[in-house]
């Protein structure tokens, strides 16, 4: 999916803009999906793929929505060299928007911590 920055200034709040498109970061704990503790699908906020089942999340303490697995073909990954330090960066396979990092500290059975933006994703309960 691809648009120019100006649509997808149009698309997005600001601060969806800088995440997605800008590769940014929100504040810990600002968002409301921290949270959310229904059954449901977690999905881009820049084009709607789904990339995250509620069944796969849990509290990591970290203060962003945290899960220990995509949906499949949902995400893909990058090396990330930024801030000093190497890290795998997430984005939406289908329309490349930054979604966060992906780390080896999360809980079985993958061992994975998917670190997200809230920002980034939009939640749809089930039904």
């Amino acid at each position: 999916m691809e648009h120019k920055d100006d649509e997808w200034r149009q698309k997005l709040t600001s601060e969806q803009f800088h995440v997605l498109r800008e590769h940014g970061t929100e504040r810990p704990g600002s968002s409301p999906l921290n949270v959310e503790k229904r059954g449901g699908i977690f999905y881009c906020a820049g084009c709607g793929q789904p990339l995250f089942s509620s069944e796969t999340k849990f509290e990591s303490g970290t203060g962003w929505p945290s899960f220990f697995a995509p949906l499949r073909d949902a995400v893909e990954t990058t090396v990330d060299r930024s801030l000093f330090m190497t890290r795998t960066e997430v984005h939406c396979a289908k329309c490349g928007g930054h979604l966060g990092h992906v780390f080896p500290d999360g809980p079985r059975p993958t061992g994975l911590r998917y670190c997200m933006n809230g920002v980034a994703l939009e939640f749809k309960p089930e039904g």
